[in-house]
């Protein structure tokens, strides 16, 4: 299973996800997938100018706020204590 798999499928529960950011430095993200508490819009009408293929969207829990990771730099991902690289 690639690692956005194992993101995309976490089912809400928390993930921490170590990643390359745009200006190439390395992130740590701590956050979880599927929180729409916290959506300004209706779900679906938020971000749409980014590729899916390419992003995945997830909340941030440290910022209280949404981030999108690029699939391509994914280094590893921790989720029940278990990591994957």
């Amino acid at each position: 299973m690639n690692l956005d798999d194992i993101i995309l499928n976490s089912g809400g529960k928390f993930v921490t996800v170590t990643f390359i950011k745009k200006d190439g430095s390395e992130r740590v993200l701590n956050g979880r997938m599927g929180v729409t508490k916290a959506l300004a819009l209706p779900v679906g009408e938020g971000n749409n100018n980014l590729d899916k293929n390419t992003f995945i969207t997830i909340y941030d829990m440290k910022a209280q706020g949404y981030r999108s990771i690029n699939r391509n730099t994914i280094i590893s991902v921790t989720i029940d204590k278990e990591t994957h690289v």
